[in-house]
């Protein structure tokens, strides 16, 4: 069964959020039809667009790279109904954007500078990033805006720290990026904030060519300079902006209000180093801050959750109802650190699987105790339903989130 919904004024309905979960009209609209026909507007030139919903479809979905390609399609149509197009000098280096082989090649080039070793390796500088940021919070003393003083910056820090901008830089450089990922700044003006975040990105690639040090473009050049372009290496690192910044703050803002609405499972991550990892994976999972993958277009014509998808037909895959599907686990709407973890879609599926998933991970373990120990007396300075969330944002999060201790 299909059903075709409107999504005018309040954003695609797939990105459409009530507090900590999926919106009651996406739940309403998915309710026992794991694949849903939407209307997204104009732009897709009557092509069917489908909403995927339910979890073994998602992973379906995400994990057939044979049936379903990541690539905007540019130029003229094809035969098959597909513009083939030489790819914009903005998407080159965005894996995203890349199926196999391009994909394969460009993967096994980055992948080595992801692995826990590598991640281990930057451990004590993400650390100090956190400790430096909660200094300053005592410092300054209560109350405090969490998402301004440590939920945004501690994330914008690590992701200068890893790609290697010089700690003069980081200022200009955090702005640009913000810049650039801001919904509302309007089309022209966030396309000429990403013009000067790439200008900035491909001098520092230039600086890395001539003198590579240790950071993580430094060792990209020294081992695979001939393998890899500028402009990939570009794209590389617009592509960690785009997906470390809004995710990781949002995730931090978010998952800290969530917390303190359960007090014990806060004291639980506050005192129990043992039950971190496993409140990570289900704030990810209970959070899912990402609305969704990069859509996909069916290759050939393809069947997902009894539907026939026909090729040239473009998919959008929810991560937020893939979490919470019953199907995945028992009581999906409930928050439970103690659960055993459940194979969540947070991060995607299959080859397009987050590259910095082990970063964000090890963000999030040392982010969430370090802020409750260090301010065991954590509250809202505000009434609950007076805290903002994000409207129109590329992933989940508050706004603003007022705290004293």
């Amino acid at each position: 069964m299909t059903v075709t919904t409107s999504t005018a004024g309040s954003g695609l309905v797939h990105t459409r959020r009530e507090r900590f979960g999926p919106a009651e009209e996406l739940r309403r609209l998915s309710a026992g039809r794991p694949v849903t026909r939407i209307d997204v507007g104009p732009g897709t030139d009557g092509v069917p667009v489908w909403l995927v919903t339910g979890h073994a479809e998602v992973r379906q979905v995400l994990g057939d790279h044979r049936r379903f390609s990541t690539r905007r399609r540019f130029g003229p149509p094809s035969s098959a109904g597909r513009g083939e197009g030489p790819r914009p000098d903005e998407l080159i280096g965005q894996l995203m954007d890349y199926d196999p082989p391009e994909h394969t090649r460009l993967r096994q080039i980055l992948t080595p500078e992801f692995t826990l070793r590598r991640m281990r390796r930057i451990e004590p500088g993400i650390t100090g990033i956190v400790t430096e940021h909660l200094d300053a919070m005592e410092r300054t003393g209560p109350p405090a805006e969490l998402v301004g003083a440590f939920a945004s910056p501690v994330p914008g820090a690590a992701l200068c720290e890893l790609i290697g901008v010089p700690r003069d830089d980081r200022g200009d450089f955090l702005r640009r990026c913000h810049a650039f990922l801001a919904p509302g700044r309007g089309r022209q003006r966030r396309a000429a904030a990403g013009e000067l975040l790439s200008r900035y990105v491909a001098a520092m690639v230039a600086r890395q060519r001539t003198d590579p040090d240790e950071g993580f473009l430094g060792m990209l050049v020294r081992d695979h300079g001939d393998e890899v372009t500028d402009k990939e290496l570009r794209g590389v690192c617009v592509l960690l902006v785009l997906a470390g910044l809004d995710n990781i703050s949002g995730m931090l803002g978010l998952g800290t209000l969530l917390l303190l609405g359960h007090p014990d499972q806060l004291a639980a991550v506050r005192d129990d180093p043992q039950a971190v990892d496993r409140a990570v994976e289900e704030l990810l999972r209970h959070l899912s801050v990402p609305h969704a993958p990069t859509p996909r277009t069916a290759l050939e014509d393809v069947t997902v959750g009894k539907q026939l998808i026909r090729a040239g037909e473009h998919v959008l895959c929810s991560l937020p109802m893939a979490n919470r599907d019953p199907a995945l686990l028992a009581e999906p709407d409930r928050f439970d650190i103690t659960r055993e973890p459940a194979a969540h879609v947070a991060f995607g599926h299959g080859i397009h699987h987050c590259l910095g998933a082990a970063l964000a991970r090890m963000e999030l373990r040392i982010a969430y105790p370090a802020l409750l120990r260090r301010f065991p007396g954590l509250r809202l300075a505000v009434p609950e339903q007076e805290v903002p969330f994000r409207v129109h944002a590329l992933a989940h999060g508050v706004d603003r989130l007022p705290v004293t201790w």
